[in-house]
């Protein structure tokens, strides 16, 4: 009788595959290849969901995730863990799931899971949101990038091609939105750097350098280009260089971290930081030592400053 309740409920909250279709989407297709990468990436994200969300326990899901080929894993354990939050968010049955899952089996994808949380934000009515966890002061703005880039990704039309600005989030809230829209740019521009590129620079000019950080962790990430292609990147960021670099080192720095660093992970730490995955990744952790902030500037803007102004030698 359980398990029946289980895989029902998977059934019904379990968004169709469908959505992670470009063409549904109204993405831009630029081959096959990116196509494909980007569908898989939509596919993997669902099927970490649907086994989450029929899991009888948070660590019960972590065999099967563990199932899902490396490069698209951390997409797996982000969807598992937007499901746990959802769950948590519903008024039956016990709480605290996603806290249990990031505490355990998703603490290697911790940087997807808080993006997984903040799917779940945008799909729960606000009066939920108490529900969410966020116990990491710092990796919690993680969430908001999470929602940021769930509102580009399924209302395009709105937050990307008609530059919406979040107006009820109040202060840098705004900022990590945007970090998270750019991020979906990747996704919606179908991984072509130039149309990218273009898109954020019709928003205003004190949204790009959040953005540009976005698509560069997307780019690194999710990858999708070649040399050439993160090349173009680079050189259409312009003063937002930087930015871009300070996004390659969080992707680099969440696939090291899940010990899921692939050739393209390589590939854009080298191009976008002269560096390898690793060292990337070390400088996220170097930078993260004795931070503080204020309300202005809460210690995640601090840690992302310090990761960006290593490259600032780089704008020109």
């Amino acid at each position: 009788m359980a398990s029946g309740w289980r895989a029902l409920r998977r059934r019904i909250i379990t968004p169709d595959v469908s959505e992670t279709s470009l063409e549904v989407r109204g993405f831009y297709v630029k081959n096959d290849a990116a196509k494909e990468l980007l569908e898989t990436v939509g596919r993997s994200f669902l099927t970490g969901y649907a086994i989450a969300a029929e899991a009888r326990t948070p660590l019960d899901a972590a065999t099967p995730l563990e199932g899902v080929p490396r490069q698209f894993r951390g997409f797996a354990y982000e969807g598992a863990t937007m499901a746990f939050a959802v769950l948590d968010g519903l008024p039956f049955g016990a709480p605290r799931r996603a806290e249990t899952f990031l505490a355990g089996p998703a603490d290697p994808h911790i940087y997807m899971g808080y993006v997984g949380v903040g799917w779940a934000m945008a799909r729960l009515p606000r009066f939920r949101w108490h529900t969410l966890y966020a116990r990491d002061p710092l990796l919690r703005w993680l969430i908001l990038d999470g929602y940021g880039f769930h509102q580009a990704y399924f209302h395009t039309d709105r937050y990307v091609h008609g530059q919406f600005d979040e107006a009820r989030q109040a202060g840098y809230a705004k900022r990590v939105i945007d970090q998270g829209i750019g991020r979906a740019m990747w996704f919606v521009g179908g991984t072509d750097p130039d149309l990218v590129a273009t898109m954020i620079d019709k928003f205003p000019e004190q949204r790009r350098a959040d953005m540009y950080s976005g698509a560069g962790l997307a780019a690194t990430y999710a990858g999708g280009a070649d040399e050439w292609e993160l090349r173009h990147l680079w050189q259409r960021a312009g003063e937002y260089r930087a930015s871009v670099a300070q996004g390659c080192v969080f992707g680099a720095s969440a696939r090291v971290r899940a010990g899921l660093v692939t050739p393209h992970t390589e590939l854009a730490a080298r191009t976008f930081c002269g560096l390898t995955a690793a060292d990337a990744s070390a400088i996220a952790d170097q930078a993260r030592v004795d931070l503080t902030g204020s309300d202005q500037q809460p210690s995640y803007e601090v840690w992302r400053q310090r990761i960006a102004n290593q490259f600032v030698s780089l704008e020109r």
